[in-house]
């Protein structure tokens, strides 16, 4: 891989160790053997050695991945076969949103944002008035979404995607992860700790305190008040009341733990049942809602990236090395 494009791919996962951290930490548990693991998890041929940084399925069939070079990957038997489509773009694509199965959009290095109304098979431009790197994108109706990047940058478009217009988020951080309950209420988390938060459609954003200068790489909520947040060394933040107070849940580098590592997406197929994944390709899992973390059999020897549930049955995970590993939980 090329110099550019790795150190594009390491400013996108935002590796940055935090410097004022009194004391290391990890997720760790012994695994639960109360619990015994139905999991299966298959390697797929993607067909690329692009780093896949962003995977997103509306259906147990249908799904598409993005990553370094302008790699789109599109499969519709469940990750059997994955296409290669056109981008349009040489740019790292490091965000991935699909709304239906006709409308998507990626985001990326340089300001880059793209937008499909075809499942994929063309993208079209959507031009921006700047050049920082963009992370995330995500809808929660057709009309309504938001996109978030480095710099602070928090753009949110009532149309579709036709317009775009600037947030005001009151940090310079790198914004790396969102989640949207509605069109009022969300989460922003990124570098330095960061978290915003808004019950106005992003009019206001409240920065909320989690004590630490972690970077914070993917946030996600079981249900309204229930969240999760994860970051580099092992950084594992809780809220219980949406959003407002967070609570550290890391854990002290165990008897299992070789090097400290970052934990990179975070999603809750049930209130109860959780999923970690991050470097070296490790995965967490939880049966309790978070109460306990139970360190499963490495999904692959590269680190994971991007991970998508779209039911509690089955999921995907990616990342280095054209990386794509199906997941059958046998819930």
């Amino acid at each position: 891989m090329l110099c550019r494009q790795s150190t594009e791919i390491m400013k996108a996962k935002g590796a940055v160790r935090a410097l004022f951290m009194s004391c290391a930490f990890l997720l760790w548990s012994i695994p639960a053997w109360g619990e015994p693991s139905s999991l299966v998890a298959h390697a797929q041929k993607s067909h690329t050695e692009a780093t896949v940084m962003s995977i997103h399925f509306l259906t147990p069939q249908a799904g598409w991945a993005a990553g370094s070079k302008g790699t789109i990957l599109k499969t519709t038997d469940g990750g059997q076969t994955w296409r290669k489509l056109s981008s349009g773009t040489t740019a790292l694509l490091t965000g991935l949103f699909f709304a239906d199965r006709r409308t998507g959009w990626v985001a990326g290095a340089g300001g880059t944002l793209r937008r499909t109304t075809d499942g994929g098979e063309t993208w079209q431009a959507k031009p921006l008035e700047i050049q920082y790197p963009l992370y995330h994108v995500s809808f929660v109706s057709p009309s309504i979404g938001w996109v978030v990047g480095g710099g602070g940058t928090i753009l949110h478009t009532t149309d579709g995607g036709d317009h775009w217009v600037e947030q005001r988020s009151g940090t310079n951080a790198a914004l790396y992860s969102a989640y949207f309950f509605d069109e009022r209420q969300g989460t922003i988390v990124g570098a330095l700790g960061t978290v915003l938060t808004t019950e106005d459609g992003g009019a206001t954003w409240l920065p909320r305190d989690t004590q630490g200068a972690v970077t914070l790489f993917d946030v996600y909520f079981a249900d309204q008040i229930n969240g999760w947040a994860v970051g580099n060394a092992g950084a594992l933040f809780q809220t219980t009341d949406g959003g407002v107070r967070w609570i550290d849940r890391s854990l002290p580098c165990g008897r299992t733990c070789i090097k400290l590592v970052d934990l990179l997406k975070v999603r809750f197929t049930t209130p109860q049942l959780g999923w970690i994944i991050g470097e070296r390709g490790m995965l967490y899992k939880t049966f309790d809602g978070g109460v306990t973390w139970n360190e499963e059999k490495p999904l692959a020897a590269s680190s994971l990236f991007g991970l998508s549930f779209p039911d509690t049955n089955h999921g995907w995970a990616s990342g280095e090395n054209g990386t794509i590993v199906h997941i059958q939980t046998g819930q």
